[in-house]
């Protein structure tokens, strides 16, 4: 969860549109005092062993359809529901700050709650403390931050089957305590132990209009939609994330076990539009769009509290890839003015494998990024490691270094279009570079991807080569490239740059407007019969 860019890098190759939250609310009304509400919520005369509807409305943008025995917050819907039963949200906006939980906004503990929202857009789960006819502001002086800790949106602890459709989080913004993650699927973080099974998230659209003066603010949002320590099998599809301070999406904390899909997503405006710490096995994001972050696809080991290492993406007990980026659209991801926490990502790069093995990055379109297409390196870990984390999958060089060598991924059948036009040396369509005179074993293997000026960029040159990284791929790579070392250390902006290196520098934090996006073609459809589902509450 937690990103440390080529620390010690130089140290160990010494070793070797229109906002959607205004207009569909403009005629909001001030919503009603909670206390005024009936909060019984379950249709009468529901069958015991048959799933009840649990119906939330506060007023606040459209009036509750009359006759509907209603809860006013989503968490008093959560709290009186059993496993199975389904939470239908009315549109409005909801500032959810749950108080048993004060570290979330909606807080689950509950198996197979179906919670959706009747529209994506006009259901809005809000951290600040705006207005119901301006959610989701920018003034600083409508942030909460829970007391200064930070707070989590919607968050569902450690329980299966949980689905969240058809509704938009924003600004649940970090704290002293972290959070700062807007829907987060948590099987159990810094457990280093696998706490959650299945889970859906789909027709989300999770945001910050926060955008502080101050570009090393502490208070960001940090995650869009997040899960970690989840075997599934998961499903995030159909879903937009912008304004991340740490990553649009994340699944990670999965070891080889992550069975994930991402599909038709929508990643932009953030440090990385994915990472995924110590995630593998059967993992898949395709037919997705990750474009104007400052990198895009960031899969990459830590020896850190997501434990245990390493990012893995073969079958379990195989050296077969099981994780796929495929199909993307992967595209100018070159923005310096993006939130960002702590270390950067490393600007300008499309597709960033650290330190990772057996990934498959196939088929994507990867437009426009300054500084490389796709690079795979070693990560060089130099944080004092928690609990359960000892360079699993990694090389111990000394006592205070893990290099994680990246090894074994395969490029293939891509096609770039004006990458690497920073024009700094390295800078290209494709690069590999090592730590470790042995680190790439097998190689990082490319071949069949192709450029539309008709040749290929690459560091090394001739990439796709048999004699330098093309197939056949069982074959060492090559590895140590002093350059190619320097040109990362310095467009993750951690160490002085070579001379003559130039990256797009950050000035400010520059908040992306929310665009509407596609609802639910219909929030109805399998949920059992309701008074909110019924033809003239609809209208």
């Amino acid at each position: 969860m937690r990103r440390w860019w080529l620390v010690g890098a130089a140290c160990a190759l010494t070793l070797g549109g229109a906002p959607a939250i205004a207009g569909s609310q403009a005629l909001a009304a001030a919503a009603p005092g909670s206390g005024a509400r009936q909060l019984t919520g379950a249709l009468a005369g529901s069958a015991p062993s048959r799933p009840s509807v649990l119906l939330v409305c506060n007023g606040s943008t459209k009036p509750c359809p009359p006759g509907a025995s209603v809860f006013s917050t989503v968490q008093g819907a959560v709290d009186a529901a059993s496993p199975g039963d389904w939470i239908l949200i009315w549109p409005g906006v909801y500032h959810e700050k749950s108080t048993r939980w004060p570290i979330a906004g909606v807080w689950i503990q509950k198996a197979d709650l179906h919670i959706r929202g009747l529209d994506r857009n006009q259901v809005i789960i809000d951290g600040s403390n705006g207005t119901a006819s301006k959610p989701c502001p920018s003034s600083p002086a409508l942030q909460d931050l829970g007391g200064g800790a930070g707070r989590d949106g919607i968050v569902v602890s450690q329980a299966s089957g949980v689905t969240i459709q058809n509704l938009t989080v924003c600004d649940y913004l970090s704290g002293t305590g972290g959070h700062g993650n807007e829907i987060w699927w948590n099987g159990g973080d810094t457990t280093g132990k696998i706490g959650m099974g299945a889970y859906t998230g789909s027709y989300l659209s999770a945001t910050s209009m926060y955008g502080p003066s101050d570009v090393n603010s502490p208070n960001l949002a940090q995650y869009g939609i997040f899960v970690s320590n989840a075997r599934g099998p998961g499903v995030i599809e159909d879903s937009y994330a912008s304004n991340m301070a740490d990553a649009a999406y994340y699944v990670g904390a999965c070891q080889q076990v992550c069975n994930a899909t991402l599909n038709h997503d929508v990643g932009t405006n953030s440090n990385l539009g994915y990472s995924g710490t110590n995630a593998g096995g059967p993992l898949v994001i395709k037919d997705s769009v990750f474009s104007g972050n400052r990198a895009g696809i960031v899969p990459n080991s830590l020896n850190n509290d997501d434990a245990p290492p390493p990012q893995n993406g073969a079958c379990p007990g195989t050296t077969t890839s099981c994780f796929f980026l495929e199909h993307n659209v992967i595209a100018n991801n070159n923005n310096p003015n993006v939130p960002t926490s702590g270390l950067a990502g490393a600007i300008g790069t499309g597709v960033e494998i650290s330190g990772g093995a057996y990934d498959s990055v196939v088929g994507n379109l990867i437009i426009h990024n300054g500084a490389w297409g796709v690079v795979t390196h070693d990560f060089p870990d130099t944080e004092t490691p928690p609990p359960g984390s000892h360079c699993q999958g990694g090389i111990q060089v000394s006592p205070a270094l893990c290099d994680f060598p990246a090894h074994g991924n395969r490029v293939y059948g891509n096609f770039f279009v004006d990458d690497g036009f920073f024009g700094n040396v390295t800078n290209s369509d494709m690069a590999t570079v090592g730590l470790l005179p042995t680190s790439a074993t097998p190689r990082n293997c490319f071949y069949a991807n192709r450029d539309a000026a008709g040749r290929v960029t690459s560091e090394p040159a001739n990439i796709q080569a048999a004699a330098v990284d093309g197939r056949p791929c069982g074959k060492p790579g090559t590895s140590i490239d002093g350059n190619l070392v320097g040109q990362l250390t310095c467009a993750a902006e951690f160490g002085a740059c070579p001379p003559g290196a130039h990256y797009p520098q950050q000035t400010k934090i520059a908040i992306l407007p929310l665009p509407a996006q596609p609802t639910m073609p219909d929030p109805c459809a399998g949920v059992p019969a309701n008074p909110f589902c019924s033809a003239p509450a609809r209208r």
